[in-house]
């Protein structure tokens, strides 16, 4: 389903910023197209509310012109529009990125933006599946296609997500000279960074499985995951199948594709791999981002407590 465009109700010389800024990010900073509409959305918003702010379609005359209080009445507007604390941090930070921008081109001077502390996201802990619904996952994953082709694709892909802990979009960009035929495979990433995953007999199993199964020739430069016509295989896709399975197997709402990436890193981390290791595989760039499983394996470590250590129960077994 196509989007509707993006209107920015702003000037020209507005509006060809803008559309500089997003040129920038699509040709030189290799933002992924979906992050790219997001801050092209969340500027639109902002242009928007300028225009009614303001009482006239903004420039950049009125942009550099802009104070504190300008600013936190967005942020006010959008919180009285029902946005979640993480959508109005995020739009904060399209607006630091494009005022960055206009800065750097000379376009722009406004360090008002500076003093205006964005909303802090409520902190988030990624769902893990447990280690046998991650298991359990993969072995009925082929259960959900009558084509045996389409069965061993969609087994490959989720055995590929929790063995080798790869974000959707990384799967499905691999071209068939990436298949992986050794212990380890070049994974490119955000940002374009590239990494060296391990690969385990079983994931290497899975995908040469599909391919052989597959009934469109392998070229080399041509999509290892493909539909049902030969295309490169849609995200969208792979989410619905896993929508599917669900169902099927009664998995938690929080059973996605990328909670087996999430899936990957827990189990690792419980059975003793370290953060470092973790955060290469996965591809974090700040340890931060790696460190919140320590958060999830806590909260299994505190489950597995209390259900099965006699000391955690209070005398009439209730909890302590």
């Amino acid at each position: 389903m196509n989007r509707a465009p993006i209107h920015f109700a702003g000037t020209p010389d507005l509006v060809a910023a803008a559309d500089a800024w997003m040129g920038w990010l699509a040709g030189e900073r290799r933002t992924s197209p979906h992050t790219v509409d997001g801050y092209a959305r969340d500027l639109a918003a902002f242009v928007a509310f300028l225009a009614d702010h303001l009482g006239q379609a903004p420039d950049l005359a009125a942009l550099a012109s802009l104070g504190p209080t300008d600013f936190r009445a967005f942020l006010a507007r959008r919180g009285g529009e029902g946005l979640a604390r993480s959508s109005l941090a995020r739009g904060m930070s399209s607006l630091r990125g494009f005022f960055r921008f206009l800065d750097r081109r000379g376009l722009v001077h406004n360090p008002a933006l500076a003093t205006v502390r964005s909303p802090r996201p409520p902190k988030s802990v990624p769902k893990a599946l447990a280690a046998d619904e991650a298991l359990e996952a993969l072995s009925c994953a082929g259960e959900l296609h009558d084509q045996p082709w389409l069965a061993a694709r969609d087994v490959a892909i989720f055995t590929l997500l929790y063995g080798c802990g790869l974000r959707l979009g990384e799967a499905l960009a691999l071209n068939h000279r990436d298949a992986p035929r050794d212990d380890a495979m070049v994974i490119t990433g955000k940002g374009r960074k590239q990494r060296l995953v391990p690969v385990l007999p079983a994931v290497r199993e899975a995908i040469a499985d599909y391919v052989r199964l597959c009934p469109y020739r392998p070229r080399p430069d041509a999509p290892l995951f493909v539909g049902a016509r030969g295309g490169r295989l849609n995200p969208g896709v792979v989410q619905r199948q896993m929508r599917r399975l669900r169902a099927t197997i009664d998995l938690p709402d929080t059973a996605t594709p990328h909670a087996l990436r999430h899936s990957f890193a827990t189990h690792l981390l419980a059975g003793g791999g370290d953060l470092r290791t973790i955060q290469e595989l996965l591809g974090h760039s700040s340890l931060s981002t790696t460190q919140r499983y320590t958060d999830v394996d806590a909260t299994r470590l505190e489950r597995v407590y209390k259900d099965a250590h006699p000391r955690a129960r209070r005398p009439g077994g209730t909890l302590a």
